[in-house]
Order: structure tokens, then C-alpha cells, then sequence
């Protein structure tokens, strides 16, 4: 089995990448991976070291966007993993462009290629912000998307332009819509590798608002496993949800970041709420669960290993803090 990864370079991808290789999950273990990433600022090369010298493992540096390339590129894979996108939802607020271009004309272009080289599975990752904020209970796959931010709403878009293909084309594209990640080698503009980072250097974290939105988290291995579970099992044209995961507030989160790097209450900022901030993501994942799905890293478990990673892991993570050093003192602001 030959699989083509886009995105493969980020923070899921590389971790994907690294499930693929490493036979964690189910399906056949591939005889080629193939890595499409554009290496913005959330790509790197670093991501992928430690697969770096497998033979079955070849990168290419490009853009999504790029029909010829794609027209080069994608015939000869069993299997297509969409991982590409712009994913910051602050960044969206102050500049949606990129977003727009990516998520939207990336994956129309991508499904493009898909449909001419006849690829047989497309796996298309996308978000539970699509469908806004829910009060109570959790979403179904058949929810209404309505989007709240540039990000949620461009990743909607996404998502509704791979489905056409699958029903007016006929393409097997599915899509899979997962709660918040976390693991190892996150950019830290996310709130855990950004509260990590800053707690291990002293310095205080910003939190938005009362602390009260409340999301799903899940490690990062185990969204890997559930793409891999949804590209083995799932159903051509359906939508799948990656639930399961930990609800908690951002307040509570904090708490539990403080305690892991061993700060007080006193690092904590409270800093204006982001414009239209969805209160609460819950997913039903029991249409994933039927697949034979479960979450296996408790959160507990994987957030300290999380923190001890980056904690272990200064070579990584310090240029990055370096090179978005405005950005992120005004995020404490």
C-alpha cells in the first residue's frame, strides 16, 4: 500500500507519518509514504527525524495548491490523508487569506487530483469547530456546521467541497472531524505547548476570558490511530467523528498545566476574551466506536508526558519561541 500524506511535516501529520511507519494501528503496514507539506512556520523538517532514514519514506515540499504538482504527485497511492491546513484560530482573526487559500482551494484542488488519478480512499481531517458551540450533549455527524471563526469556517468549506466530490463524482473521500490535540512537537502557539513553554521559562500564561470555554482533548497518538481506523473501515461519502476524549474547561486546564511545571495561581493572566470564542465542543463518537475505535492514552497520562517531552526537548521548541517572540508577548498581554 503506497500512501500520500499532505501536511505531513506538522504537528499530526508527523505523528501520522510516524503511525504509518511504526505499524501503530490498524490496516497494512505501507510500503511507501509520501509527505506533501509546504513547511510554512507550523511545518518541520525536525518533525519527521526520527523516521528521517526509512527507506519507504519520501518528502516533498510543496503546496496543495499546486495542480501540476499534485498532477505529479498523487497517481500510484492506495490512499490520500489530507492533513494539510491552517489551523490557528487567532492567526484566522488577524489574517484569513491564508486560510481561505489553504483550506478551501488546497483541498478543492487536492480532491481534483484525487478524482483524475482515480485514487482509490481519500481521508479527508477536519474539526469539531465547524459545527460552533453546543450548550449541552454532543454533536452527530449530521449536526448543522455553523462555523463561528475564519479558521471553523474555512474548514467547513473544506469539508463541504471533498463531499461533493464523493457524491457528485463518486470519489471515496471521508471525512474525519476531531476534538483538540495535544502530544509532543506542537507549535507552541496552541494553549498547551504555549503554557508549557512559557511556564518552563518563568513567565506567565495568558488565559482568555473567565477560563470557562470548555473543549475535548485527545493525544495526538490516539487521532492518529482513529484516522487509521477510519481509512481501514470507514465508509466512502461519510463523516466520522474522533470523540471520546477529556472535556474541561480552559481554567481547569491551566490547572493542571500549573501543577505539571510546578507554578502557582500567581502565573496566571487573565487577558480579554478572542472575538466570537465558542463556549463548549462536545463530539458523539459512537459511529467511531462501532469501527472497533477507543481512546487508549488517558489524558492524565498523556499530558504528563506531554509536558516532559517539551521539558526535555528545549532544541526544539526554543527557535520557535524565538522567531514568534512578538506574537507570543502579546499574547500574555
Amino acid at each position: 500500500m503506497r500512501v500520500l500524506v499532505t501536511g505531513g511535516a506538522g504537528f499530526i501529520g508527523s505523528h501520522f507519518v510516524q503511525s504509518l511507519l511504526g505499524g501503530d494501528g490498524p490496516g497494512p503496514r505501507p510500503t511507501a509514504v509520501t509527505v506533501l507539506d509546504k513547511l510554512t512556520y507550523a511545518g518541520n523538517r525536525a518533525n519527521l527525524a526520527e523516521v528521517a532514514g526509512d527507506p519507504r519514506l519520501r518528502c516533498v515540499w510543496g503546496d496543495i495548491r499546486d495542480a501540476a504538482l499534485l498532477d505529479r504527485v498523487v497517481p500510484g497511492h492506495d490512499l490520500v490523508v489530507n492533513l494539510a491546513a491552517e489551523t490557528h484560530v487567532d492567526r484566522s482573526i488577524s489574517g484569513p487569506d491564508a486560510f481561505v487559500q489553504t483550506n478551501v482551494l488546497g483541498t478543492h484542488t487536492l480532491m481534483r487530483a484525487c478524482l483524475a488519478a482515480r485514487t482509490p480512499r481519500v481521508v479527508h481531517v477536519s474539526t469539531d469547530e465547524v459545527y460552533g458551540s453546543i450548550a449541552t450533549g454532543a454533536w452527530t455527524e449530521d449536526a448543522p456546521l455553523d462555523p463561528s471563526s475564519p479558521y471553523a469556517a474555512a474548514k467547513a468549506a473544506g469539508d463541504l467541497i471533498a463531499r461533493s466530490y464523493a457524491r457528485t463524482e463518486g470519489l471515496p473521500v471521508i471525512i474525519s472531524r476531531c476534538g483538540n490535540n495535544y502530544g509532543p512537537r506542537q507549535y507552541p502557539e496552541k494553549i498547551i505547548p504555549l503554557f508549557v513553554t512559557r511556564l518552563l521559562d518563568g513567565l506567565p500564561v495568558p488565559l482568555y476570558g473567565d477560563g470557562g470555554n470548555v473543549r475535548e482533548w485527545i493525544h495526538v497518538r490516539d487521532h492518529c490511530r482513529a484516522v487509521r481506523t477510519i481509512a481501514a473501515a470507514g465508509e466512502p461519502g461519510e463523516v466520522y467523528h474522533v470523540g471520546g476524549g477529556r472535556e474541561l474547561t480552559n481554567r481547569e486546564l491551566t490547572d493542571r498545566l500549573l501543577r505539571a511545571c510546578g507554578a502557582g495561581a500567581d502565573m496566571v493572566r487573565h487577558v480579554t476574551d478572542r472575538k466570537g470564542h465558542d463556549r463548549r465542543y462536545r463530539l458523539d463518537g459512537s459511529r467511531l466506536w462501532a469501527l472497533g475505535f477507543t481512546p487508549a492514552v488517558p489524558f492524565e497520562e498523556g499530558l504528563a508526558g506531554t509536558v516532559r517531552w517539551f521539558a526535555r526537548n528545549r532544541g526544539w521548541w526554543e527557535p520557535l519561541v524565538e522567531r514568534a517572540a512578538p506574537r507570543r508577548e502579546e499574547a500574555a498581554r
